[in-house]
């Protein structure tokens, strides 16, 4: 006998009941789903507004995936010190996902990178100009680590203020040979900055007796060296730094990763070559005062490898050569664009040191406008207007705005360096007397320099005490020998002259070329200048 779920009519209640459980389950489930989604939604938005990242400070937007990558571009400071009116001191940029804080203020850059160095002392990742061109090996961009310390360390320990004092002769010595190049061939001045850089470094590192001429192959070398790490230490300046996959490509498709371990291989072998004649020096028994040489006699203090002395003493001269005959030339160009301060610095001379001797280091106390004049210039046309960027290796906070862990942060040095608020109203412009007013003071927290020029915290310019000795020595000698003016044409009218503008090498800007006029600023100051030159033997 048949049931009754057999029948048509049992299949049928069966299909009612099978449907209405489905339809139960479907509103259990819809109901079930709601209150998942909205509980979804409730918890994103706790955590949205718990966020840290909801504090990041303010800056413009970006585009899609490249977010503001375009803006780090050449003569970026000139933006960046626009966009604090906008946005502020602390401006936060997405270069292609990669988190970057702008710093234009003296009080934030001396909070966060000064003060809170222990966590803003690394660098961020340069995959060309650290990985490849210079395997780590050139401190100034390398990371924050072990190596770093132990080279660091020795460095500080070669440019303290006391050791640095070694160098004094040295230095005015070259002073000397270039106030005479200068007197004798005047349009050639900007060559003779270079050479005269050149030559002070390489004695100061190497031991190298003086070179006449900046086409000295070792300079021309190194120079090209220089030129090629300042650009590729620029931040923004090869994609491989904000893709870092592209790192991964084989060097038969990458023309830029071929370049550049070309140059790692021909860079240490220049180095190696310079550092191998130190120690051939050093053998003989040749004490002559240098960089190279104390590292290699005290080896076994500074526990260095072979490699590490050898880019130490290579970081060395790029880092003081070049920027030293860059803050020259932008001293040359104040002296035209600010005559009176040139007429200041002559009286301070004349009144000091007279004119029947040359400037000395024992003067340095009794020439404090020569004095202010290199400071001044240091912070009117800082030769890299953005710091070298530095990273932050943990999450922090200031007044409000977080800063995420890997933050790139960029120093705009050139905004800083403007301040009204520190340097007075006429912060744009060149007057070394801002530094010699008693009841002047600096923002609290400021380097002593009165600039912030030579960096921040741990990362600070290792050689600013020989940069000052050489820049004070150079201009006082300078002064005391020669006026420098403004050209004419042959109407009689002067020469344009562009303040303002400026070549872009990377890291390092310097002017404009211009022409001037230098002549003798009293009868007897060439020969004087030819018999100190004799009586140092060059």
């Amino acid at each position: 006998m048949s049931t009754l779920s057999d029948s048509p009519l049992g299949l049928l209640e069966d299909l009612k009941y099978s449907l209405l459980q489905f339809w139960l389950r479907v509103q259990d489930h819809e109901i079930f789903s709601i209150g998942a989604i909205l509980g979804l939604i409730v918890l994103y938005a706790a955590r949205y507004l718990a966020s840290p990242f909801r504090k990041l400070p303010p800056g413009p937007r970006g585009y899609p995936i490249i977010g503001n990558l375009l803006e780090l571009s050449a003569g970026q400071w000139l933006k960046f010190t626009e966009w604090q009116k906008t946005y502020g001191d602390v401006i936060y940029l997405n270069a292609a996902g990669l988190p970057v804080v702008i710093i234009n203020s003296q009080r934030a850059g001396v909070t966060l990178l000064d003060r809170r160095a222990a966590i803003y002392s690394d660098r961020p990742r340069n995959i060309i100009a650290c990985d490849i061109m210079t395997r780590g090996l050139f401190f100034g961009f390398s990371g924050y680590g072990d190596t770093w310390r132990r080279i660091r360390k020795a460095a500080d320990e070669g440019f303290s203020k006391s050791s640095v004092k070694g160098y004094c002769e040295t230095q005015m010595t070259e002073a000397v040979i270039l106030a005479c190049d200068l007197l004798v061939n005047p349009a050639q001045w900007d060559l003779h900055l270079r050479r005269a850089a050149a030559s002070k470094a390489l004695s100061v590192v190497y031991g190298y007796p003086t070179l006449t001429s900046e086409q000295n192959h070792i300079v021309v070398a190194i120079n090209d060296f220089s030129e090629r790490i300042f650009k590729a230490g620029f931040v923004g300046a090869h994609l491989v730094q904000f893709f870092p996959w592209l790192q991964h490509l084989p060097s038969s498709l990458a023309k830029w990763k071929r370049d550049a371990e070309a140059w790692y291989k021909q860079d240490s072998a220049m180095f190696n070559g310079l550092l191998h004649m130190v120690e051939t020096n050093v053998a003989k028994g040749d004490d002559h005062q240098s960089v190279a040489a104390t590292l290699i006699r005290e080896v076994e203090r500074n526990k260095l490898s072979f490699m590490e002395r050898s880019w130490l003493a290579g970081t060395v001269y790029v880092g003081g050569a070049d920027t030293t005959s860059t803050v020259m030339a932008w001293w040359m160009l104040a002296m035209l664009a600010y005559p009176e301060t040139q007429a200041r610095a002559h009286a301070e001379l004349d009144t000091v040191v007279g004119r029947a001797r040359l400037p000395t280091f024992a003067d340095y106390t009794h020439l404090p406008y020569i004095r202010a004049m290199v400071k001044e210039v240091l912070r009117w046309r800082p030769v890299a207007p953005l710091g070298t960027p530095h990273r932050s290796t943990e999450d922090d906070w200031y007044e409000g705005m977080f800063i995420p862990k890997g933050t790139i942060c960029i120093p705009n040095v050139w905004c800083m360096n403007r301040e009204p608020e520190v340097y007075g109203q006429n912060a744009m412009h060149f007057d070394p007397g801002r530094y010699l007013d008693a009841t002047r003071e600096i923002s609290p927290g400021a380097s002593q320099e009165g600039h912030l020029t030579y960096g921040f915290g741990r990362r600070k310019c290792v050689g600013r005490h020989m940069a000052d000795n050489s820049l004070f020595i150079n201009i006082a000698v300078l002064l005391w020998a020669v006026k420098i003016e403004r050209k004419v044409d042959a109407s009689g009218q002067l020469l344009p002259l562009d303040v303002d503008g400026f070549l872009d090498h990377g890291v390092v800007v310097r002017p404009v070329p211009f022409e001037c006029e230098i002549t003798p600023r009293f009868s007897e100051a060439s020969s004087l200048l030819v018999q100190e030159r004799e009586l140092r033997g060059v």
